[in-house]
Parts: structure tokens; sequence; C-alpha cells
């Protein structure tokens, strides 16, 4: 299950994700709707969920500040709001390497997606960083 923060909203963005991902594709409004989600609330939001993928742009609130679980992976894509409908594009190069291929893999990593090089740590692990290829 992958979900989308709330600045990728978009119905286009989830439905490119939905087109080539196998597994549902939902936002964080849908887990609690009717209701304002704050960042702090998402960690526990994700618990409630059958080990999701939560997607975000919003790299300062959750980069190096949502501790790594191994019930959820977080994934920053750092880029600016001007170019969220590449986000899918991102997520699906990520989604590709070995390491974060399988739901089993990449469950417990926060990755922060940048343009030249992944950076991410584990509940096991510090902070290590790898190019993309």
């Amino acid at each position: 299950m992958i979900v989308l923060d709330e600045e990728l909203q978009d119905p286009k963005i989830a439905d490119r994700i939905a087109s080539w991902f196998p597994g549902r594709v939902t936002t964080i409004r849908s887990v609690r709707p009717g209701t304002t989600i704050k960042d702090d609330a998402i960690a526990s939001l994700l618990l409630r969920l059958a080990r999701p993928t939560f997607v975000t742009i919003n790299v300062s609130d959750f980069w190096r500040k949502i501790e790594a679980n191994p019930h959820y992976c977080v994934v920053c894509v750092d880029l600016p709001d001007a170019r969220v409908r590449e986000v899918p594009d991102w997520l699906r190069r990520f989604l590709r390497f070995p390491q974060f291929k399988t739901k089993a893999r990449r469950m417990g990593i926060v990755a922060r997606l940048r343009v030249a090089r992944i950076d991410y740590y584990s509940v096991e692990q510090p902070t290590q960083s790898m190019n993309w290829k």
C-alpha cells in the first residue's frame, strides 16, 4: 500500500502510481477522513495500516524527524511544490532498487530522494547514501 501525503492529493498523481504499482494507492486524508491531520500524527496513523509506504514532498517535517519503524516506510521526495507531478517517476525509480523493491525490504526505512542520490536510515542502521544508477 502506498499512502500519499496531503501535498500529493492530485488524483492524477495517484492514478499514475496505480498504473504501475500492484498494490493499493491511497491518500493520508482517506485514512482519517473529515479531520485535519497534523504531521506528528502521521506515524501513529501509519501504524494502523498494513505495512504502508508513505510518500511526501514535505522533507523538512519528516526527514530525520520521523522515527524509522519496522511497520512502515517513509519516502521523502525532495522536490518543490511546482514539480509535484514528477513524484510518481521518482517513486517508481526508487522502488526498482533491490533494497527497496519489496515491501519486506523497505519496511523500517526512511528515505530522502534527491537529485544526485538517495539518503536513508533505518531501525538498524544510521544514515547511508547511494547514488542513483
